[in-house]
């Protein structure tokens, strides 16, 4: 692996640690499944359609608006799970799992 030189400014996991806010919300948003955010946006999806149907335009675009954030949430509720919010202390605790087997 080459190493970092000084005009090399990427982050290498477990540089930076995430801040005790951010590990607290995705302690708790962790807990939803991802196919509840799935689920969310494709309300949005027929909530705005509805809304479009009735002539109320504007109301339906700002409910379908909310589509791509619902499934942002869902894509980074997904890598929380997968990946952990700081890499250094998943592999730890992925040690230590192994240690006890």
């Amino acid at each position: 692996m080459p190493y970092l030189t000084d005009q090399d400014h990427r982050v290498i996991p477990g540089q930076v640690k995430e801040d005790q806010v951010t590990s607290y919300i995705e302690k708790h948003t962790s807990q939803l499944p991802s196919s509840f955010y799935l689920g969310v946006a494709g309300i949005s999806v027929a909530a705005s359609l509805v809304l479009k149907l009735t002539g109320r335009d504007r109301d339906a675009q700002f409910v379908g608006q909310w589509v791509a954030p619902f499934l942002l949430f869902g894509i980074y509720n997904k890598l929380v799970k997968q990946h952990g919010s700081d890499a250094q202390v998943h592999d730890r605790s992925g040690e230590q799992a192994l240690r006890a087997a």
